[in-house]
């Protein structure tokens, strides 16, 4: 519960909002109205967190998606365009993890890295690696998945259902995926049969404890 509270921690506001104003408003008071409204509330929900001392970076980061997803909805004149970059970014993760995995160096293990500041050489161990190998190979299922739904969705320019899927194959499905990760790569690390990255930094010798918290 404690991972999972890490990975919420209060941004699905900031992810949901926008978008639901984009929608909402693109047939009722225009396209034009709609992006400048969608990405006014980026900005109060960025404002909100600076003066409750919460975290603004998502809010802002939120805003530079949304402002590339209303230019490109704007000029192209569809609605439904609104969504393309996140499609794109969908697709391009897709590539990454496939790549990452044939390198032998897989997304998920950078991924790990990165948030929690391990080793690397942890990460390569024969009796690491393929854990991570393995949840990259879920990561690259749910992101071709999500792209080809909503390329689908896309060539419709149904943007109710664009919003709706988006929606669920945004925090609701990442946060399943992701626990599903943890659970399964705990589990892996355990059957692999190799040191906790503990027990990796001091150079202790087998028999291992294994891995007993975070992945």
């Amino acid at each position: 519960m404690e991972e999972l509270r890490s990975v919420i921690s209060g941004k699905t506001l900031d992810a949901v909002l926008p978008p639901l104003l984009f929608v909402v408003l693109n047939g009722r008071v225009g396209l034009g109205a709609a992006v400048v409204i969608s990405a006014l509330s980026a900005i109060a929900v960025g404002v909100l967190r600076v003066l409750n001392k919460q975290k603004w970076q998502y809010a802002f980061g939120g805003l530079a998606g949304i402002i590339v997803a209303s230019g490109f909805s704007y000029f192209s004149g569809s609605a439904a365009n609104y969504f393309l970059p996140g499609i794109i970014s969908s697709g391009l993760v897709f590539l990454l993890s496939i790549m990452s995995v044939l390198v032998g160096k897989p997304l998920a293990a950078w991924a790990s890295h990165l948030s929690r500041g391990w080793a690397l050489d942890w990460f390569w161990r024969s009796d690491v690696k393929p854990a991570y190998r393995e949840v990259t190979l879920l990561w690259s299922f749910f992101f071709l998945l999500r792209f080809v739904v909503l390329m689908v969705l896309l060539s419709r320019e149904s943007v109710t259902e664009l919003f709706a899927w988006k929606t669920l194959l945004g925090w609701p499905v990442t946060i399943s995926v992701l626990v599903i990760s943890y659970i399964y790569g705990m589990w892996r690390l355990k059957n692999l049969g190799g040191p906790g990255i503990e027990e990796h930094l001091a150079g202790k010798q087998p028999p291992y404890k294994g891995q007993t918290r975070g992945f």
